[in-house]
């Protein structure tokens, strides 16, 4: 065995209580490099740089980005304010994920970790190098004190994604042990090792407070600290020199740019002209009309700026317009699944995408999670157990969202959702909307956004134009950003877009969108405020899936019970990145299939 095992086993042995290793295993536990959801790490220990970056890449240069409308809080972790961009990029975590396996993490903080084969538990091993930038260690006591303050004090999502960790608590300065209250969910010590650890030294100084909003730069850990900010409209990152983490495997040959800026632009399209302009130097463009007829200017031309389709191998997950069923207008399912026949996409996509998108019709779009056609054999030992508490149609017909022929002649569709609200009891009134004849529930609702959406429009309001003929009111509502987060965050809206993104391998953070316990939880991702106990069992199924198998066949179970919900109006996506730059980067020869890099591992060239 090499030397330096030796000397990590030793390490090991002298932090941690052998006597629950030898109870769990019966074996004693080696410290690992890394750890995988399901199978082997790609990069084995002393690798020297991931695949997708270029180890020698320059250091220097700065990279101008925008963001849209605007912020007002530089700690992100909050369920108050709008936090400011990139603010992820001053701390460090435990572990780092790569952005070319599915779901594997190496040590970044942490030097190493040791756990279980039932995953029971994890220790982190720390690296006594690692420091807060005022030079002051990160210990085993700044994670501690981060799960509390996060599980107290954070947004929701850390209490629903860290549901199932029993205690926290630091063995020696430089090592902490996770114990969770379940055995087999694989996902749990990774999942602990990319929380975001905070100096409990600095916010719990005199003049900080971790439940305020603040616009004072917070001390981080990670490659960039705030050099500059003006209140909603910019704000600077400055490369750390010498950061501890620099010449680390996982972080060699990344963090290339010594300044990265973010300038806040209230309007889409003013924001486009100012890339054009110089005023900033990477575009991503979400809008598919724009990108087959706005980039016709000179710094396209010429080769000043590069127009790039990059694709990747990301899961879409749903994007959708998202019913708020919380309101009693949207609690009955054939309600919602006749105001789907109003959404004519086929004809949408062909008018303001130029055919660009490929219609959403999964939670799990563009994975092998996705459920197609009838369950198969796996997937009804799963379903069978909840037959009558769940939607027939899933035992009889694979789901699909209503299609036209792309005329805009849509009247089959509303001919069908005439049938579904008549037999649900909705008669028309005399004002021509329709409201139930035992319960006066009216069928008019109001679609909420911000300005950041604008482009949402020429979509929506062709639909409201159906639904108008068959009785339903919709109206229109823009309101402005702080507006918009508040009453997202206080379920204030009838009916919203919104995304539910996905990874390759789903897990604890399907409690925040669908657990029942989150549904009445401001500021949870149960968006739509579902409370359904057979989606709830699902979903522990999913996190506690002991194979990769078991884990997609269970994905495919939550999903058909979920579309079949008809919980959104789904959307659309494009498994690919659409880009725009300035032509003065540098970028590494091999594209990492799940991450674009741009900040991480572009470089600006001499």
């Amino acid at each position: 065995m090499h030397i330096f095992s030796l000397l990590l086993i030793a390490l090991f042995l002298s932090l941690t209580p052998p006597a629950q290793a030898q109870e769990d295993t019966g074996l004693e536990i080696a410290p690992v490099h890394a750890i995988a959801m399901h199978g082997e790490a790609k990069y084995k220990p002393y690798f020297t740089h991931f695949d997708y970056v270029n180890p020698e890449a320059p250091k220097g240069g700065t990279l101008k980005l925008r963001e849209l409308e605007t912020f007002d809080n530089l700690n992100a972790y909050i369920i108050k304010g709008v936090a400011a961009g990139g603010l992820g990029m001053i701390y460090e975590t435990l572990l780092t994920q790569s952005a070319d396996e599915p779901f594997t993490a190496y040590g970044a903080i942490a030097e190493t970790l040791v756990f279980p084969p039932d995953r029971s538990w994890v220790i982190f091993n720390m690296r006594p190098e690692a420091r807060w930038h005022d030079g002051v260690p990160i210990t085993a006591a700044d994670v501690v004190w981060s799960f509390n303050t996060l599980m107290k004090h954070g947004t929701p999502f850390y209490k629903a994604y860290y549901v199932n960790v029993e205690t926290v608590e630091a063995v020696s300065e430089y090592s902490v042990q996770f114990t969770f209250d379940m055995a087999g969910n694989r996902e749990l010590p990774i999942i602990v090792g990319q929380m975001p650890v905070l100096p409990q030294h600095y916010w719990e100084s005199e003049g900080h407070d971790f439940t305020k909003t603040t616009l004072e730069p917070p001390l981080g850990s990670g490659p960039y600290k705030i050099s500059t900010v003006i209140p909603g409209r910019s704000l600077s990152y400055d490369r750390v020199k010498n950061w501890w983490g620099e010449n680390l495997p996982v972080f060699k040959g990344r963090y290339n740019f010594d300044r990265i800026t973010y300038d806040y632009y209230r309007d889409q399209n003013v924001s486009l002209e100012a890339f054009f302009a110089g005023e900033y130097e990477f575009h991503r463009e979400y809008t598919a009309k724009t990108w087959a007829t706005g980039y016709d200017v000179a710094p396209v031309q010429d080769g000043r700026i590069i127009k790039k389709l990059t694709p990747n191998a990301l899961p879409q997950g749903m994007q959708g317009f998202v019913y708020n069923i919380r309101r009693p207008v949207f609690q009955d399912r054939a309600v919602r699944e006749a105001i789907g026949y109003g959404f004519d996409y086929e004809w949408s996509n062909k008018q303001f995408a130029f055919g660009a998108y490929k219609r959403s019709r999964s939670y799990f779009s563009n994975s092998e999670m996705e459920a197609t056609g009838l369950p198969d054999e796996r997937e009804l030992a799963i379903l069978e157990q909840y037959r009558g508490r769940i939607p027939d149609e899933i035992f009889t017909t694979e789901y699909n969202p209503p299609k036209t022929d792309g005329s805009g002649n849509i009247r089959k569709n509303l001919r069908a959702a005439i049938k579904l609200l008549d037999d649900a009891g909705y008669v028309m009134g005399e004002d021509g909307v329709r409201v139930h004849k035992d319960t006066g529930v009216r069928l008019e609702f109001e679609f909420l956004t911000n300005g950041g959406n604008a482009a949402f429009d020429r979509w929506i309001l062709p639909f409201f134009k159906n639904l108008e003929k068959i009785g339903i009111k919709a109206s229109f509502r823009v309101v402005d950003a702080s507006q918009y987060v508040n009453r997202i965050l206080a379920f204030d809206y009838d009916m919203t877009v919104s995304s539910y993104g996905q990874s390759n391998s789903p897990g604890n953070e399907q409690r925040e969108y669908w657990g029942s316990d989150k549904a009445d939880a401001p500021g949870s991702r149960n968006y739509i405020g579902i409370k359904d106990p057979v989606v709830d069992e699902l979903v522990d199924l999913i996190v506690s899936a002991p194979t990769r198998e078991d884990l997609v066949t269970r994905s495919r179970a939550l999903d058909r019970v979920l579309q079949w919900g008809h919980y959104v109006i789904p959307n659309w996506h494009l498994a690919a990145w659409r880009i725009g730059y300035w032509n003065k980067f540098g970028q590494p020869e091999i594209q990492a299939p799940f991450a674009l890099g741009v900040m991480d591992t572009w470089w600006e060239k001499e």
